[in-house]
């Protein structure tokens, strides 16, 4: 009987399974970083002449140098300011607004881009000129959503007047028909 106990104490030791040697390995480590996530999609705009992009104007600018004074001189300082943008320099951008003038709130974007048609008519009022472009802007709010947008946006300069400053006399965003916030 003993001996009967014991072989049935053996057989029940033997049958125990035994974890297996690589349970760690099948443990997830939650110190380790996740993932990184799947790359975010190219943006696209929508192209020149199709809804939402800009008129298909395929009309050819001088190649020559550029007079600041002119309706080109404002489009440099446009592509220079969504250039700083692009670039997350915000203040250096929107110092080059015009002083009390409603600015777009670049900080609501995570990526932002521009595409600048051509120059409207060139417009002169009470010693200013004032030129508008259409602009298409596109990119990625903060949540990272996707947004592309179409609005037109309006630059002054001083002319050459008795007592204005040279800084009034070079080209500022006057205003913009985008949203501010």
């Amino acid at each position: 009987m003993r001996r009967l106990a014991f072989a049935a104490t053996l057989l029940a030791a033997c049958s125990q399974q035994q974890p297996p040697q690589n349970e760690v390995a099948n443990t997830v480590d939650s110190s380790l970083p996740s993932p990184p996530p799947p790359p975010e999609a190219p943006l696209s705009p929508p192209a020149p002449g199709d809804p939402g992009g800009l008129t298909d104007d395929r009309t050819p600018l001088s190649e020559g140098p550029i007079d600041p004074k002119s309706a080109q001189g404002a489009g440099q300082v446009l592509q220079t300011y969504f250039t700083l943008a692009e670039q997350g320099k915000f203040a250096e951008a929107n110092a080059l607004w015009s002083d009390g003038a409603t600015r777009l709130d670049l900080g609501k974007y995570r990526e932002i881009h521009a595409n600048v048609g051509g120059p409207g008519d060139m417009e002169g009022a009470a010693g200013s000129s004032f030129v508008d472009y259409p602009v298409q802007l596109y990119g990625r709010l903060k949540n990272g959503r996707e947004f592309s947008s179409r609005g037109t946006m309006t630059l002054r300069r001083v002319n050459d007047v008795p007592g204005s400053t040279a800084e009034q006399r070079k080209w500022h965003i006057y205003r913009s028909d985008f949203p501010a916030g």
